[in-house]
């Protein structure tokens, strides 16, 4: 690949919700997992976790738990019944009708840890914040190779609202912090998005 074509790569990728009714080879995934390894990490220490599911029995039972739970938090914010049961039932439908979906986690496990606050603020969060880095980079690396193979992908965040129900639905190590999940499949749907201007968010100093 050329440094053009990398950065076209980077400029068109989008998020795809849409996708055909086809697997996605497992040599392929298999080649997405190991790039998303190989992404810089705090220390070197790796705290990304994945777990992926193909199956639609393993999507059914994530999608229901998460709905119930959503519909759950949404009645008792008082929302109106009608929006809640859509918003229930885009969820569900994104996470089931994805060929694969990828949930990626943080474990705090090698990490480092500290007794006590620094005077300036405290050293533990900031160590959490190097491992959700981390982890971001990660999901960015498996993102990008997912595009650059045509396949499309799309971040969704709700795991990071429930993330003991995830670990426990799911039957995962108690140190796995969910932070997302990636639904993967072959487009059916052509996205465009802009940008703002760089110069909104840059300055040279």
């Amino acid at each position: 690949m050329s440094m053009e074509e990398f950065y076209h790569l980077i400029r068109n990728r989008r998020a795809v919700r849409r996708y055909e009714d086809r697997a996605v080879p497992e040599d392929l995934l298999e080649r997405l997992l190991e790039t998303a390894v190989w992404a810089p990490s705090a220390h070197n220490r790796q705290p990304w976790r994945f777990a992926v599911l193909r199956s639609f029995e393993s999507k059914d039972k994530l999608a229901r738990a998460m709905g119930a739970k959503l519909r759950q938090d949404r009645l008792s914010d008082g929302d109106k019944l009608s929006l809640i049961e859509r918003d229930v039932s885009r969820s569900y439908a994104r996470i089931t009708g994805a060929p694969v979906v990828i949930l990626f986690f943080l474990s705090m496990s090698d990490m480092d840890h500290y007794p006590d606050r620094a005077p300036t603020g405290d050293r533990n969060e900031a160590e959490r914040l190097m491992a959700v880095q981390s982890v971001a980079m990660a999901v960015q690396n498996l993102w990008l190779l997912a595009s650059a193979e045509g396949l499309g992908a799309c971040w969704l965040c709700a795991p990071l609202f429930v993330p003991e129900l995830v670990q426990q639905t799911l039957d995962l190590p108690p140190d796995w912090e969910a932070q997302g999940l990636l639904t993967i499949g072959w487009p059916a749907e052509e996205r465009q998005k802009d940008r703002r201007p760089r110069q909104e968010s840059v300055l040279f100093l």
